[in-house]
C-alpha cells in the first residue's frame, strides 16, 4: 500500500493547531512579529543616544533613519498609512511610502520611531519606538481629524464602558468590573490645559489621576495591560496614536473607544466632507478591522510598558514588547546588542 507522505498529508495527520490561527500565503504570518522587533530595537538604540541631550529633532531624525533602514529588510509589501511626514533633513517615513522588501503579504504600516520625542530629549519616562502592521486596507484613515477623544480600559470592563456615558459612571463600571472601590481606580491622562475639566470630574468621582507629559500609545497600552496599576486612559490625544494603540489592544483584549475631535471649523468641515460622523464612537475594530495585526515597541526611556535603552560594558541593552492579535500572543523581549555594531547611529560628540 502506498502511503502519502506529502506535506499536506502530514499536516492533516499531526497538526492539532486551531484553524483560527492559520494564515494564507497572502496574509502576514507569525514570523513577522520578531522581524518587527528588530526594527523597533534599531530605532530605540539610535534614539537612545540622544536621551537627555535636549534635542528632540536630532533624536527623532536618528530613530527615523534607523527604522527606515531596517524596515527595508522586512518580508512584506507595506504601505505607510500612519507616518512621520517630513522631518527637516531627516529621511522620511511619509504616508503612502512603500516599505519592506516588496515580497510577501500586502500590509498597512503605522510607524512612530519615537513616541515621545520631548520625553527622549528631556530624559523623562515612557518614550518608546513603535511599529504596527495590519492587513492592507484595514487601518482607519486618520488624515481628516488629527485628534480624538479616547477611553481605554482592560478586558474586565471592555464590554461595560461607553464614551458617551458620564465620566463618573464609567469609573464606577470599571471599579465594579475590577473588584475595586472607585478610590482605588487610577486614570492616566495627558497633562494638557484642555483636560482640566476632565481631571476635575475624575477626582470628583473619587478616582485618582496619573499624568503623562506625552506618549499616549504607551499610556493606552498600560491602561489595557495587567500589572501596570493603571485602570483607564481618558482624554483627547492623537488619532494616529489611537489607531496604533488599537493594534496592541486587539491582542490585549481590552477596548479603545474614540470620537473624532476637530480643532477648528475647517477641520470639522474636512471631516464631514470625508464622510465622517463626528458623533460616532468608534471602537477597537472600527480603528483596525483586521484580526491579524501586529504591534511592536521598544523602550527608549524607562516606562510603564518596558525598560529603556541601557549601556553595560560594550553592550546596549533593550527591552521590547511584541503582540500578535490572531493568536493573542504577547512577548517581552530582552535584547543584548554589541555596542560597536551600532556605532553608525551613535551620537557625535
Amino acid at each position: 500500500m502506498r502511503i502519502d507522505v506529502s506535506n499536506n498529508a502530514k499536516s492533516a495527520q499531526y497538526s492539532t493547531l486551531s484553524r483560527s490561527l492559520a494564515v494564507g500565503d497572502d496574509e502576514p504570518d507569525r514570523n513577522l512579529a520578531l522581524e518587527l522587533v528588530r526594527v523597533t530595537e534599531a530605532a530605540a538604540i539610535a534614539g537612545g543616544h540622544w536621551v537627555g541631550y535636549g534635542d528632540k529633532l536630532k533624536a527623532d531624525g536618528a530613530a527615523v533613519d534607523a527604522m527606515r533602514s531596517l524596515l527595508s529588510t522586512v518580508h512584506f509589501n507595506g504601505v505607510v498609512v500612519i507616518g512621520e511626514g517630513e522631518k527637516d533633513e531627516a529621511p522620511m517615513l511619509f504616508n503612502g511610502e512603500r516599505v519592506g522588501d516588496g515580497s510577501g503579504p500586502e500590509c498597512d504600516v503605522a510607524v512612530d520611531p519615537i513616541d515621545g520625542t520631548r520625553l527622549t530629549a528631556l530624559g523623562i519616562n515612557n518614550a518608546i519606538a513603535v511599529l504596527a502592521v495590519a492587513e492592507r486596507g484595514t487601518m482607519f484613515d486618520p488624515s481628516a481629524v488629527f485628534y480624538m477623544e479616547k477611553l481605554v480600559t482592560g478586558p474586565e470592563a471592555a464590554d461595560m464602558v461607553d464614551l458617551r456615558l458620564p465620566v463618573k459612571q464609567n469609573l464606577h463600571l470599571i471599579a465594579k468590573a475590577k473588584g475595586k472601590s472607585v478610590n482605588q481606580v487610577t486614570v492616566m491622562i495627558l497633562d494638557r490645559d484642555r483636560h482640566r475639566p476632565l481631571v476635575d470630574e475624575i477626582r470628583a468621582a473619587g478616582a485618582r489621576t496619573k499624568f503623562i507629559m506625552d506618549g499616549d500609545v504607551a499610556g493606552a497600552i498600560a491602561a489595557a495591560r495587567e500589572g501596570t496599576d493603571v485602570d483607564a486612559l481618558m482624554g483627547i490625544g492623537g488619532t494616529p496614536e489611537g489607531i496604533v494603540a488599537a493594534c496592541a489592544i486587539k491582542s490585549l483584549g481590552g477596548v479603545i473607544q474614540g470620537r473624532l475631535w476637530p480643532t477648528s471649523d475647517e477641520e470639522k468641515q474636512k471631516a464631514i466632507d470625508a464622510g465622517h460622523d463626528l458623533d460616532r464612537v468608534m471602537s477597537t475594530s472600527d480603528l483596525v478591522t483586521s484580526d491579524n495585526c501586529y504591534f511592536a515597541a521598544t523602550g527608549i526611556t524607562d516606562g510603564d510598558l518596558v525598560r529603556g535603552v541601557r549601556y553595560s560594558k560594550g553592550k546596549v541593552l533593550t527591552q521590547s514588547i511584541v503582540m500578535r492579535s490572531k493568536s493573542g500572543t504577547i512577548r517581552v523581549v530582552d535584547g543584548e546588542h554589541q555596542a560597536h555594531k551600532w556605532e553608525s547611529y551613535a551620537r557625535l560628540k
